[in-house]
């Protein structure tokens, strides 16, 4: 059964290559003008998600529906709905970014007015017009990614599909690409977004569907997901042989993790949080060696999954 108000379907998609399983059924329903995260590490199946929705790989099973209607892996002009910002840079090096539009404007079977138009307008909007003459291995970094995301607007694709598109960025850039996006989804462009930083996540995602070995873990709004938490705080806790005694005592009232500059401990109950509190005044610990944190993410993942998402 389809849902009449979502714009992209899975419908039991199953992909394995060889003895591995990288997706196992996934079912999923995205809405016209979200802004959809996939989380997950890497190796979980993001980018395996992403190329059946842009059509480049072909599930073994199950669906793919754009507006309703099933789409077949050779259905050209169906695909032509989504624009797909691949993990790695895909751009001629050696030509400018108006030789490297034309390029693939003329591979979306667009004219030649149309191109230089949207060329002119993508350009100006990402702050390259400046630069639009220039050989395109002459650019940084965060220049080559915008450059790279507007090559998967220049159709006005239905669409977006940002495949952890900051990878390598520097934070100011990072910062451009996310209110550019923004700006996008503001103006009722769906955008399918994945990453494996939380902080991402929670800046962009309407919705995050948290992915692991092939499958959804969880999937809703921030705000669902971190009702989802089995621990509605955690301590995070200073290293040092000072805290060590302090350490010790605490580790029966939940759950502890060792970190590389801290340990955080998630208690099993409120009634033992403050027993840890009783603990921090009787002996005399500077507030700031222990700090307070709600739920999280990451916390959530843990939970999920058993792991961190940078492990």
């Amino acid at each position: 059964m389809t849902n009449d108000n979502a714009i992209l379907e899975l419908q039991g998609v199953r992909k394995r290559f060889g003895e591995l399983e990288a997706l196992k059924g996934v079912d999923l329903s995205i809405q016209q003008g979200e802004f959809f995260g996939f989380l997950g590490p890497n190796g979980a199946g993001k980018s395996t998600l992403m190329k059946i929705f842009s059509g480049f790989l072909a599930a073994d099973e199950g669906k793919v529906l754009i507006r309703g209607q099933e789409v077949d892996f050779h259905d050209r002009k169906a695909r032509m709905t989504c624009g797909l910002v691949p993990q790695e840079i895909a751009l001629y090096d050696s030509i400018s970014p108006l030789q490297n539009l034309k390029v693939f404007g003329d591979l979306y079977g667009m004219g030649h007015k149309q191109i230089r138009e949207r060329s002119e307008d993508l350009l100006q909007a990402v702050g390259l017009w400046d630069r639009k003459n220039d050989p395109v291995k002459d650019f940084s970094g965060g220049m080559k990614r915008r450059l790279n995301i507007i090559a998967s607007l220049l159709h006005e694709p239905d669409i977006l599909l940002c495949d952890e598109p900051t990878v390598g960025v520097d934070p100011q850039s990072r910062n451009a690409i996310f209110t550019f996006l923004e700006a996008l989804n503001k103006d009722g462009l769906t955008i399918v977004y994945t990453t494996h930083y939380m902080e991402e996540a929670e800046r962009l995602c309407r919705r995050i569907a948290i992915i692991d070995h092939g499958a959804f873990m969880a999937c809703g709004d921030l705000d669902s997901l971190l009702a989802l938490s089995e621990s509605t705080r955690e301590l995070l806790i200073a290293k040092g042989p000072e805290m060590d005694a302090f350490v010790e005592e605490v580790r029966s009232h939940g759950q502890l993790m060792e970190e590389d500059l801290q340990y955080r401990l998630v208690p099993y109950d409120d009634a033992r949080l403050s027993t840890i509190y009783g603990i921090i005044e009787r002996e005399g610990i500077a507030y700031e060696r222990v700090q307070l944190r709600t739920p999280s993410l990451e916390s959530l993942f843990l939970q999920l999954t058993g792991h961190r998402l940078r492990d």
